[in-house]
């Protein structure tokens, strides 16, 4: 193996391992919107994982719909109760409780919902030779969300997975299952491209196809053009990282991605902010919709290309939907250094298994 060869290897891995890492430590404080609560709730802020506190500060858990996607008060019966007696059995009880976490019970170290779909896709890539299959990652998909017992630690489910299992009841085909509400436009739609694009290049599929191939898996769940279109440009930034010489500026590459994705000037956003919630959570919004979520991960990308830790720590503690805003980060600043964060990756619960499906779907 040449030692290029080898780079582009220990990016791809990297990238992979700070996506999981990333989402466990965040955690705790995924969707606190208040920075100053996660100071109350951890004084000094998330350095390391964390269990998931009883009391959430922001929660609005108990409004959403058990139904089906979107709040409760547009919610109709489905032909079963999607929460409970569908998927995430056993756990409705938890939904009617103000301020309770939406990752109850979860213990440090833990991954939430998303990033167990990205296992039950990498398991797919692996089976596959790292290419993707859409009829497989439904099936995966669907038998990961209604296993009983469960094969995750979560308590909640974002609006897409209840929109999906509620045209699946309906006698939808999974492939048309798909939900559109209010919050479709998110950035956890982009949690599993990072394991579609770095798989299949190692596998030798050309970007272009891997592009169509992440429209296609993004509109299974997340049918959204302005989502797609944020789509194409993070597989064209990992491609990028993934094969960049050492010539090439990390920091540079971010630049060209800021401009033709989101256009704004991430290099000078950086140079003028004295602190990351005056851009996240003041120029950009810290939720999970992607215009502002997209333009967040870039400019943490850029400040914190140099050290990923600080980068994802930095992510957990500006709050919001920082699990998700987290694994895209994650991925980036990955394949930026060719360097996972060991000692909070070999902390995971399940960082073995972790392993054998990385390097298995990878190919390594």
């Amino acid at each position: 193996m040449s030692d290029s060869t080898a780079l582009i290897h220990s990016r791809a891995r990297a990238a992979l391992r700070n996506a999981f890492v990333a989402d466990a430590l965040a955690m705790p404080v995924h969707w606190v919107y208040n920075p100053m609560d996660i100071e109350r709730l951890f004084p000094g802020g998330i350095k390391g994982f964390e269990a998931a506190p009883e009391h959430h500060p922001s929660s609005i858990m108990s409004l959403h719909s058990t139904s089906q996607g979107g709040r409760s008060a547009v919610a109709r019966r489905a032909q079963r109760q999607i929460v409970g007696e569908v998927i995430l059995k056993g756990r409705a009880k938890y939904w009617g409780k103000a301020n309770t976490h939406y990752h109850q019970g979860m213990q440090a170290g833990e991954n939430t919902l998303n990033a167990h779909c990205t296992r039950a896709l990498l398991r797919t890539l692996a089976a596959n030779g790292g290419r993707y299959s859409r009829d497989a990652f439904l099936e995966a998909y669907i038998a990961l969300l209604t296993a009983d017992p469960a094969q995750h630690p979560d308590t909640y489910a974002e609006s897409y997975h209840r929109g999906f299992f509620a045209n699946l009841e309906a006698g939808n085909p999974p492939e048309r299952c798909a939900a559109v509400t209010h919050d479709t436009p998110s950035i956890g739609g982009l949690v599993t491209i990072a394991a579609i694009v770095l798989a299949g290049r190692l596998n030798g599929v050309p970007l272009a196809e891997l592009q169509q191939q992440c429209v296609e898996h993004l509109a299974l769940t997340h049918p959204d053009a302005t989502l797609a279109a944020v789509c194409v440009h993070y597989a064209e930034l990992l491609d990028a990282l993934l094969h960049r010489d050492e010539a090439t500026s990390v920091r540079e590459l971010i630049v060209s991605s800021s401009k033709a994705s989101a256009n704004f000037r991430v290099a000078e956003l950086a140079a003028k902010a004295r602190d990351d919630r005056e851009i996240i959570g003041g120029v950009f919004s810290s939720a999970c919709y992607i215009d502002g979520a997209w333009p967040g991960v870039l400019y943490l990308a850029y400040k914190y290309c140099d050290d990923p830790l600080a980068g994802l720590q930095a992510n957990a503690n500006l709050g919001g939907d920082s699990c998700h805003r987290g694994a895209v980060l994650g991925a980036i600043l990955g394949g930026a250094n060719a360097e996972s964060v060991d000692t909070l990756f070999s902390a995971l619960c399940n960082s073995e298994a972790l392993t054998r499906e990385i390097d298995t779907a990878l190919g390594l």
